[in-house]
Parts: C-alpha cells; structure tokens; sequence
C-alpha cells in the first residue's frame, strides 16, 4: 500500500484580486487528481521557531505520482502563475504514513 502524499503551502497573498482565478479553478484541478483539501487556512499557533508567513493549505493525494501528475498537469499549470503573481508562497510534497 502507497503511503499518503501531501502538499502542503504556506502563501501569503499579496494581490487578492489576482489570486482570485487561482482560486476559482484550483480545487477542480486537485480534486481531478484524486486530490482532497484537508486544511485551508485556519488558525496557526507556532509552538517552536517562525510562524508561517501566510495561510496553511494542505492537500492528500493518495501517492506521490498521483501528487506530481497533479501538479505537472496542464490543467494546474495554466493557473500557477496566477499565484506566482499575486503571492509569496512556500510548497512542499510531503510522504504520510499508511495507516
């Protein structure tokens, strides 16, 4: 069994009205994929180090290729550079464990 993937951003918005046909579009891309969001934004209580500097968005993929073919897709790729343009982010995938 695959263990988990996910991604996982930490982005500070700096454009909101450019961010916006980023997120119009970017659940349908994920969720295509298989994708599911399982945190967006929220409250962030640092309890070692620096804080993040934006909102926290994490997204499960069932496996690390289902995550890449996600973010690869050119689907993803035709809105990314919206959020490259109206924001300062931070992305990671991320193994999980299999539970």
């Amino acid at each position: 069994m695959a263990n988990p993937v996910y991604f996982i951003i930490d982005v500070k918005i700096t454009d909101p009205e450019g961010m916006k046909p980023y997120q119009a579009k970017v659940a349908a891309t994920f969720e295509a994929f298989g994708g599911k969001r399982i945190v967006a934004g929220g409250k962030v209580e640092s309890l070692e180090g620096n804080a993040p500097q934006g909102k926290i968005v994490i997204v499960q993929f069932d496996n690390m290729e289902q995550a890449h073919a996600w973010h690869d897709s050119p689907e993803y790729q035709t809105i990314i550079g919206y959020r490259h343009a109206a924001a300062e982010s931070h992305a990671y995938l991320v193994e999980g464990v299999a539970l």
